[in-house]
């Protein structure tokens, strides 16, 4: 049965199909610049322009289109509320860390504010409120933890019992004057500003190799060489692993629905629990005086369990805490938490003078984007804020502090990496693979990934993550083939989809 027959709405980012998209030539011959940035999502972006600004000649290089990947898959939230961060912040990181994460992200907010109000960005930005809270009354006392370690850190929060949800909470945490805006139309505006100021953006560049020095040299999969005296990684998830630092980030991927609300329904405000494996809910502009309801959850690990029915349950729950709501969009994001909480923003390893790194942003990509953004052009321009330290990707202390979610992850990918191996094949026979789905089989003496695609022709790649070796789940809902152990993603014809993996899957004859 095909995708959109079985599933509510278009299978399509709002955000992807309400903004424009101008594009951009890939690179072809050699070029220089003092600092390339690698990725073209928010926080590549963002980076490049705050660069651009401080006079820095800069060369954006993306392997697909400008703010495509999960930058215009996003809830596009502007809050420093991340769920329960800062009462477990300031028992990892003490007081000083809690208000310092705070500060820098509210930075963030209000540096965002700013610049759509200097370019004219017409971006849909509004000031709400954000909300942490439960319904299961056994869990207010870390919401209630949460209300004062968030007011301790610096922000306007409170405990309330009342929202504007359209249906009881037990209690929550409540942050004024927080943002929430259309992220694609916000890039645009800051892809046009850069521009102005000479820089360059690439897209359907591919880079695969970094060599450090000075300068540093990026090879492209064309096989063009860049010059930079500074690099910026900003792939999302990095694309070199000389860092190790896969190995301190676990991927998973949320899903989203989306439909009209009557304004009169509009909760006003941005709300997340974690509950029901996560329910994130806000509204969004949309024609005629409409609302866009948008619902994210149901996360899980990329290519692990059923992706159809996931997207049923979020549907489900939608419908019945928002009766009559029509689905007309569904999308889906990824995300890599890293394993000590707090984002990996600054210099890519120890050694590294001249290569830094943004990511690990647990789901608050718009506000850690920008931060990064921010905190990036200061290092790379020899300044350095008083947050550096705590998003520094080369701090031991909290490491070694928080070794339990870094070991939990590695038992978790060693299971997949091993266990998938044993029992990897999902079908016994190409012929049971039905038009629009797939499955690993075992083929002419080998483990096929095979998709049948609406037209009956079957579509081969090995099953092997060009990454590290594990082993590929299909995404029903999606049609990819989806890596559990980092997150690596592929059409079904082996194409990178998203790293870390920079190679396709190899294709085989079925």
């Amino acid at each position: 049965m095909a995708m959109t027959a079985a599933l509510p709405g278009v299978y399509e980012s709002y955000w992807m199909a309400s903004a424009e998209f101008p594009s951009h030539p890939p690179l072809t011959e050699a070029t220089e610049a003092d600092v390339a940035v690698v990725g073209a999502g928010i926080a590549g972006l963002c980076t490049a322009w705050e660069l651009a600004r401080k006079g820095r000649s800069v060369v954006v290089l993306e392997a697909s289109r400008v703010a495509a990947g999960v930058t215009g898959h996003t809830t596009a939230k502007l809050t420093a509320l991340h769920t329960l961060m800062y009462d477990h912040l300031r028992h990892t990181r003490g007081p000083d860390g809690a208000r310092l994460y705070a500060r820098s992200q509210s930075d963030a907010i209000e540096h965002a504010v700013a610049v759509a109000d200097e370019l004219g960005a017409d971006c849909d930005l509004e000031r709400v409120p954000a909300f942490t809270y439960c319904e299961d009354p056994e869990r207010l006392d870390g919401i209630r933890a949460e209300a004062d370690a968030a007011r301790e850190a610096g922000l306007d929060a409170s405990f309330v019992t009342e929202t504007g949800l359209p249906y009881p909470v037990a209690g929550a945490v409540r942050v004024e004057d927080q943002a929430q805006f259309h992220p694609r139309k916000y890039l645009l505006a800051l892809e046009r500003d850069l521009l102005a100021h000479g820089g360059k953006i690439y897209e359907g560049t591919r880079v695969l190799r970094l060599d450090e020095g000075a300068p540093c040299l990026l090879g492209t999969e064309s096989g063009v060489t860049v010059t930079a005296w500074d690099v910026v990684v900003a792939t999302h998830y990095p694309v070199f692993d000389r860092a190790l630092l896969f190995g301190r980030l676990s991927a998973h991927r949320d899903l989203v629905v989306a439909g009209p609300l009557a304004p009169d329904r509009d909760p006003g405000g941005m709300y997340i629990t974690q509950e029901d494996n996560t329910r994130s809910v806000r509204t969004a502009p949309y024609g005629d005086g409409q609302r866009l309801l948008i619902v994210t959850g149901e996360l899980a690990r990329p290519g692990t369990g059923d992706t159809d029915q996931r997207f049923r349950n979020l549907a489900d729950w939608t419908h019945e805490r928002f009766p009559g709501v029509e689905i007309t969009h569904r999308w889906a994001a990824q995300d890599s938490d890293p394993t000590d909480t707090v984002a990996l923003v600054g210099p890519l390893h120890p050694g590294a003078a001249h290569v830094y790194v943004a990511t690990g942003f647990g789901g608050w990509g718009m506000s850690g984007g920008i931060m990064a953004g921010r905190l990036l052009a200061d290092l790379v321009t020899g300044q350095r804020p008083p947050w550096a330290g705590l998003y520094d990707p080369r701090r031991m202390r909290s490491l070694l502090r928080e070794a339990p979610a870094f070991i939990r992850h590695q038992l978790e990918t060693g299971r997949h990496f091993i266990g998938d191996r044993l029992s990897s094949v999902t079908i016994q026979s190409v012929d049971d693979i039905a038009p629009g789905s797939g499955g690993v089989v075992q083929h002419g003496g080998r483990r096929c990934a095979v998709y049948r695609d609406e037209d009956g022709a079957l579509h081969g790649v090995s099953p092997r993550c060009t990454h590290l070796g594990c082993f590929v789940g299909f995404n029903s809902a999606e049609r990819s083939w989806d890596c559990p152990c980092h997150g690596s993603r592929f059409s079904v014809d082996g194409e990178v989809l998203e790293g870390p993996a920079n190679r396709p899957l190899d294709r085989r004859d079925v």
